[in-house]
């Protein structure tokens, strides 16, 4: 046993440890606690520097909209313009009638038994619209043919009559006798069962199917071409000739008028297009524009081509979207449709604030000049290619012929391009009804390009009348197209 001092004295040692244990154990816990607060104090003040970031970067995007919505340019391109006045412009312009389908059969028939054939067959298409109402919009083409057959038959008077059948797939028929097909007697509808030969059944109609002669469209496909010859091996089945094109070639009166109506809301449309066209806009949202002016003008199937400077260089466009510069050109090929018919202009112009060099400006009165040219000489008997010839030989005297690149025009009607063609080499003959593009160009790759298109007919008196004459024809200056 200790003494009592010793004992004393171990347990004040033992209280001076647990003393100091307790303070040591205090001071940690309270810079735990200290450092504990710091974390929060530094969270709290990351938080808060986030919202001021957000914040800041909040005001920066409102500034910046802000900025766009004031700017003027911006502005007119977010709106839509109003083109509302162009909307009754062909409203009184009346399809064709149904007697004048009924006529053109006629006029087919008689074609047909002056050139011994037996009959003309045509899928739904511009030649099956022409003479039946049957477009490719009413009727889409697949492996599985519907034709149109038309044959010429003598009534009891002796006279030639047109007979008009529709070939349809069996399971087809009820859907068939649906469409609006003219006639001046009841339609014949023969219905092909799957497994058998549609071209057999076709060929069945004829009074002689072994060996006729059958004129066949020029845009039927060559699988159905191909069927009618092998099932009437001894038959002649060959493309329709001249004598058969001519007739939808050369336009009627009320075909002439539905062109030119589509052709001037075409030039109106782009007169109105420009106006809401600035420097610094894109070819894709001009092109928006001029579509969105076509369509107010009640044309179907709008169309626009639209070029900035080096990019008409190329005639059909380089794919990209170049920003409009106050040096640069603006060209417009464009076009709808009004009744099954439709329109092609093309204008290269200016805007009120653009600066075009002296060069180019030479350049657009040289293809301007090769446009009037070419037109003189487009007479009722004149030879397609010499009308492209007068265009070129005013580019070739100015020293650019090697940039006229392409044929001057081409027919227009029920398709955009359609036969005749005003080219080089041709020997087909300008007739009375005949429609064309006039279109010159000169296209320096790299630089720039320029096209003038406005479409003309023959008149009953032979001499050519542009289809835009009633709103001022072609343009009349890089700032008055």
């Amino acid at each position: 046993m200790a003494p009592a001092g010793v004992a004393m004295a171990r347990k004040g040692s033992t209280d001076i440890r647990h003393s100091t244990q307790e303070a040591t154990s205090l001071t940690t816990t309270n810079m735990s606690a200290e450092t504990s607060g710091d974390k929060v104090d530094r969270r709290r003040s990351r938080s808060t520097q986030f919202i001021q970031y957000l914040l800041l970067g909040t005001w920066l995007l409102y500034l910046l909209w802000k900025l766009v919505k004031e700017d003027p340019n911006q502005a007119d391109l977010d709106t839509s313009p109003d083109f509302s006045h162009l909307a009754d412009y062909c409203a009184h312009i009346p399809p064709i009638p149904m007697q004048s389908f009924v006529d053109r059969q006629e006029s087919l028939a008689r074609a047909l038994r002056s050139l011994n054939a037996s009959a003309y067959i045509a899928e739904p298409g511009a030649s099956a619209s022409y003479f039946a109402n049957l477009s490719s919009s009413h009727w889409r083409l697949s492996e599985r043919p519907l034709l149109l057959i038309i044959r010429p038959v003598t009534d009891k008077r002796g006279n030639v009559r047109a007979n008009v059948s529709i070939l349809t797939p069996a399971f087809e028929e009820t859907r068939a006798k649906l469409l609006h097909i003219p006639s001046a007697s009841n339609v014949t509808y023969v219905a092909w069962p799957e497994d058998r030969s549609p071209f057999s059944q076709a060929l069945s109609l004829l009074p002689d199917p072994t060996s006729p002669t059958v004129f066949v469209d020029g845009a039927v496909r060559m699988f159905v071409t191909d069927g009618l010859q092998k099932a009437a091996p001894k038959a002649v089945v060959a493309i329709a000739p001249v004598e058969i094109r001519r007739l939808r070639e050369q336009k009627g009166d009320d075909e002439i008028a539905i062109l030119k109506c589509v052709n001037e809301a075409t030039v109106l449309a782009i007169r109105a297009a420009r106006e809401h066209m600035k420097i610094g806009m894109r070819e894709s949202e001009a092109g928006q524009v001029i579509r969105s002016a076509l369509r107010a003008a009640g044309l179907e199937d709008p169309f626009a081509l639209t070029l900035f400077g080096e990019n008409a260089a190329l005639p059909h466009g380089s794919g990209t979207d170049r920003v409009l510069d106050k040096h640069d050109f603006v060209l417009i090929d464009c076009g709808g449709i009004l009744h099954g018919y439709h329109s092609d202009v093309t204008r290269t112009f200016a805007l009120p604030e653009s600066q075009i060099s002296p060069r180019h400006l030479t350049l657009w009165r040289i293809v301007h000049k090769a446009q009037h040219s070419s037109l003189s000489k487009a007479r009722n008997g004149t030879i397609t290619a010499l009308v492209d010839h007068a265009a070129r030989q005013v580019i070739r005297k100015a020293g650019y012929d090697e940039f006229f690149t392409h044929r001057l025009g081409h027919g227009i009607g029920l398709e955009t391009h359609e036969s005749p063609y005003l080219v080089g080499g041709s020997d087909d003959v300008i007739l009375t009804g005949h429609t064309f593009s006039d279109e010159p160009g000169i296209y320096i790759e790299g630089e720039v390009g320029v096209r003038l298109e406005d479409c003309f007919y023959i008149d009953e008196d032979g001499f050519p009348r542009y289809l835009t004459a009633a709103v001022g024809g072609p343009a009349l200056s890089p700032w008055d197209p």
